[in-house]
């Protein structure tokens, strides 16, 4: 009956604390927020803009747009905090935005984060969240979020892998009665993909061009396998000999080759993640495969190179870029069975 009447009066909150974007779900409800992590702050002052309301969409608007007296920043890199005081405003106007009136009462909340960061940064975690305005706190690792997320039988006595590349990380594990029993973390994921193509425009063409072009002409034409037929795209941005702004077409085989590198070491991580386990687990990998997961992972034509590389089947999830938020929701919709290998802060140091 408590749980019930708390339950009415203030909803529980799965949240993906991630580089590139802050995912909130309510279990029963489905995803709620959906928004960059990105805060625009008055330079000097540390205030965020708009009464604290320059947060997520709008201030991701700003990146690279700012005029001298306001910054848009992004508080975690590499799904690490690295900026407590921004990140804990922007959980705030998050949680508030997703919860709404919650009569007083705080949320309890399970927070998606890549599996190897180390228990100080876990406890950045916990405490900004907290002076966020969450209540009871549960930490579950990336990886595993996304696999109960996508629906795989991490439960059972078979080997179930995941690859959840998202903006700052990529997370592979190899998952088999409800524990990881293998795992690699590179921080070579989407913003890595990007400053790839951003090098390789300056070199080829001497065109600088800034991370969100980078993004956008990477969803425009990118790909990690050959294409039935080749795209184009025009960009914008400055010649570096002339100092002026210019235009130049780019084709998929120029930014397939500008991707080649960082998703050679996707493909060597997972790999060693493979290598790490015992022979059983790898034959029943050859007949489940991996199953990608996050918002990088919809690159066109990635699981057939994964495939093509690796010898296995690998297949896209549904709805990749939501998938570990999903996996939180069944967390917190199941608590009692899950409970036990979520991190409650107790012994991160």
């Amino acid at each position: 009956m408590l749980a019930w009447l708390r339950k009415r009066l203030c909803s529980d909150l799965a949240i993906d604390l991630g580089t590139s974007s802050t995912r909130i779900g309510l279990p029963g409800d489905g995803i709620r927020i959906d928004e960059p992590s990105v805060v625009a702050v008055a330079k000097g002052a540390r205030r965020v803009m708009g009464r604290g309301a320059a947060v997520g969409k709008l201030a991701y608007q700003m990146l690279g747009r700012t005029p001298e007296g306001i910054q848009a920043v992004r508080p975690l890199r590499h799904g690490v905090i690295n900026d407590f005081e921004l990140c804990e405003a922007m959980l705030r106007y998050f949680i508030r935005k997703a919860v709404g009136n919650s009569a007083g009462l705080r949320p309890r909340v399970v927070i998606a984060v890549p599996g190897f960061i180390s228990p100080v940064e876990r406890r950045a975690v916990f405490n900004s969240a907290e002076r966020a305005g969450a209540g009871r706190i549960w930490l579950i690792d990336e990886s595993r979020a996304s696999g109960i997320g996508a629906g795989l039988p991490v439960s059972e006595p078979l080997a179930s892998m995941v690859c959840d590349i998202g903006g700052g990380t990529t997370e592979v594990a190899v998952m088999s009665l409800a524990d990881v029993v293998a795992a690699q973390s590179i921080r070579t994921a989407g913003d890595e993909l990007d400053e790839a193509i951003v090098r390789y425009l300056r070199k080829r063409y001497s065109l600088r061009i800034g991370p969100q072009s980078a993004e956008q002409l990477k969803i425009a034409i990118g790909s990690a396998m050959p294409l039935e037929h080749e795209l184009t795209h025009e960009i914008s941005g400055l010649d570096t000999a002339s100092g002026v702004p210019r235009k130049s077409l780019v084709t998929s085989e120029e930014i397939r080759e500008a991707l080649r590198e960082p998703l050679e070491e996707v493909v060597d991580c997972i790999r060693r993640t493979i290598e790490q386990c015992q022979p059983e687990l790898i034959a029943d990998l050859a007949d489940t495969g991996i199953v990608l997961t996050g918002g990088g992972s919809q690159l066109r034509g990635l699981p057939g190179y994964l495939t093509q590389h690796l010898g296995v089947p690998v297949r896209l999830a549904e709805f990749p870029r939501t998938t570990a938020t999903r996996g939180a929701m069944i967390c917190l919709d199941h608590l009692e069975k899950w409970q036990h290998s979520l991190d409650d802060g107790q012994h991160s140091l």
